[in-house]
């Protein structure tokens, strides 16, 4: 059945919210509770809803949250202002700069100054360097989402052959690292990758983060392939939605109540009959995230206080 093929994030992102809860029990009965503080510059929308979901995350699981706002045109003095005291407040566990940031600052320099012991996002130098050498201790959310996806899945990755399309810092660097210390041989396609398709039908696991609506087609995936897509993108034409989804009466109907359905990077009605397993969009790598940011957040917990 097509439904087996499906690699639901959301079931696997409930283990993880399970596991998280009954960690930030055991700390709340030594004296700790892991907190998590946001820092939101401008009025970007999306920005808004993530940073929502993120707090609401928190509270369900019993730890606590502050988001801290600042305007778009906020000085970058007193955006480092703020980064810098909240490193200092020994009650804050884990520091998310959300992103994107206005391009009036320098993203790199806002997340260089977040404390290494506090970046729950990975992706502070240090942690990268220590993702890089295999000592990770804070390691960027979605990526390690899509590991504990596949091993908790049963998807082997020793020995098999990934390839990831996308080399972003967030999302396609640390997931080919994670691939390689897994034992898998791995290879990274971008934009300028000649002959896209040649090369993705070479993978046993395919990790689409590219951020190209349905780049990835049936001609890009081999049979038997396992395929992770973590584009979303929001379609408003009904023309389009009709493209992507031929027949598909459940997205017409969402379109119809809503204006709009979500997609991915991967064209996922046409790949479906290749892939043996393949994340849907939504509910596949989107729920994983968040779940992995707050184990991140009770592990710079433990980290810090030393329990």
């Amino acid at each position: 059945m097509e439904s087996d093929k499906i690699l639901s994030g959301k079931k696997v992102a409930d283990e993880i919210r399970t596991e998280v809860a009954h960690e930030v029990s055991e700390l709340a009965g030594r004296g700790v509770t892991p907190r998590l503080d946001v820092v939101l510059i401008g009025d970007d929308p999306a920005s808004k809803v993530y940073v929502g979901s993120k707090a609401r995350a928190c509270d369900r699981l019993g730890m606590v949250s502050h988001t801290h706002r600042l305007p778009a045109d906020v000085a970058r003095e007193e955006a480092l202002d703020l980064v810098k005291a909240l490193n200092a407040d020994p009650e804050v566990d884990g520091i998310l700069v959300q992103l994107p940031l206005p391009p009036s600052l320098d993203t790199h320099e806002i997340l260089d100054a977040v404390d290494p012991a506090k970046d729950v996002d990975g992706f502070h130098p240090v942690n990268v360097g220590l993702l890089q050498q295999g000592r990770p201790r804070l390691v960027p959310c979605t990526p390690s989402g899509i590991m504990e996806l596949l091993r908790r899945k049963g998807i082997a990755v020793e020995g098999r052959r990934a390839v990831v399309v996308g080399r972003s810092d967030i999302v396609g660097k640390p997931m080919a690292m994670l691939l390689l210390h897994a034992h898998a041989t791995v290879t990274v396609c971008h934009s300028r990758t000649r002959d896209l398709a040649a090369v993705t039908r070479q993978a046993e696991i395919l990790i689409v983060a590219a951020g190209r609506r349905a780049l990835i087609g049936a001609d890009h995936v081999a049979e038997g392939a396992v395929v992770v897509d973590v584009g979303m993108h929001r379609v408003t034409v009904a023309e389009e939605v009709e493209q992507l989804f031929p027949g598909d009466e459940g997205r017409r109907r969402r379109f119809e109540e809503k204006g709009s359905v979500l997609t991915g990077d991967v064209d996922f009605t046409r790949v479906l009959p290749r892939a043996a397993r393949i994340t849907p969009v939504p509910g596949g790598v989107g729920p994983l995230t968040i779940a992995r940011l707050m184990a991140n957040t009770v592990a710079a917990a433990r980290q810090r206080r030393g329990v």
